[in-house]
């Protein structure tokens, strides 16, 4: 017998979720693109990466949602913020953002108890060429990644897709995170990683519910982590950029559960 406290829980295995649970994870994931779509007119030169979270922070909590970061792990805000070479995890501050930034803001929200979680990458004004190149590779990466996920597929097929698009574009994809299943766990079970080899890794089934998140670097893939313990940063220091869907397996595809009703997951100038 399935008890709600087994659903707070990292499952040892991957969840296959039902109908009412797709019902639930809609929700939660039209509300995390909602939140990242009112975000668009506020990501402009000067603005402090602090006022974005408290934006997003008190857009989710007038819905009556929760947002799943302030306190996880002692994390304190709503939104990560992840600039230029902030591969993930950047933490929301005074500093500002400036013209010809590329900025990935990654939200989480939690609607009556399952987890809507997406990022995306916006362009602070007007941007390089190499910059807005590596936004559009990104974006395509996850499109690959996404048109691989039906049933029988497997978890290395997504991986295989994303990262054969990427090297193909002389990018790298990044090894040390990765995508998660969610629904009322943040991150759980399976770990979905953005490389390896087609056919590996276990095989898709309806009822699935993960993330695909892929983080590309136009340099080299290595990053490490700040001593704040959260901000990750390519070693290298050239830039980075994510984006990143929750979605389910359905009967013959996949179910994106934070696409944007108004088509701005990329947002501004892409």
């Amino acid at each position: 017998m399935t008890t709600d406290s087994d659903y707070l829980i990292r499952s040892e295995t991957i969840r296959i979720h039902t109908e009412e649970d797709f019902a639930g994870m809609r929700r939660a994931g039209r509300l995390a693109a909602d939140c990242l779509d009112m975000l668009i007119p506020h990501v402009v030169p000067g603005v402090k990466t602090s006022y974005l979270d408290d934006l997003a922070r008190q857009f989710v909590m007038d819905r009556g949602a929760l947002p799943a970061c302030v306190f996880y792990r002692g994390y304190q805000h709503t939104v990560c913020i992840s600039p230029n070479h902030v591969v993930c995890h950047g933490i929301p501050s005074e500093k500002t953002l400036r013209e010809g930034d590329i900025v990935n803001i990654d939200v989480t929200v939690i609607v009556d108890g399952w987890h809507g979680d997406t990022s995306r990458m916006y362009e602070v004004g007007e941007v390089a060429p190499k910059s807005k190149r590596l936004v559009d590779v990104t974006y395509e990466a996850l499109r690959l990644g996404l048109e691989q996920i039906k049933p029988g597929n497997t978890f290395g097929d997504i991986a295989a897709a994303i990262q054969r698009y990427a090297e193909a574009q002389r990018c790298s994809v990044v090894r040390d995170f990765c995508g998660h299943g969610l629904g009322r766990v943040f991150h759980d079970n399976p770990n979905v990683l953005h490389f390896g080899r087609a056919g590996s890794g276990p095989k898709l089934q309806k009822g699935m519910f993960f993330t695909v998140e892929p983080m590309i670097n136009l340099g080299r893939p290595e990053v490490k982590v700040l001593n704040d313990g959260w901000t990750a940063v390519t070693r290298d220091k050239l830039l980075t950029a994510q984006c990143e869907h929750s979605c389910g397996v359905t009967d013959d595809g996949v179910e994106i559960f934070t696409a944007s009703a108004t088509g701005q997951f990329r947002p501004q100038n892409s």
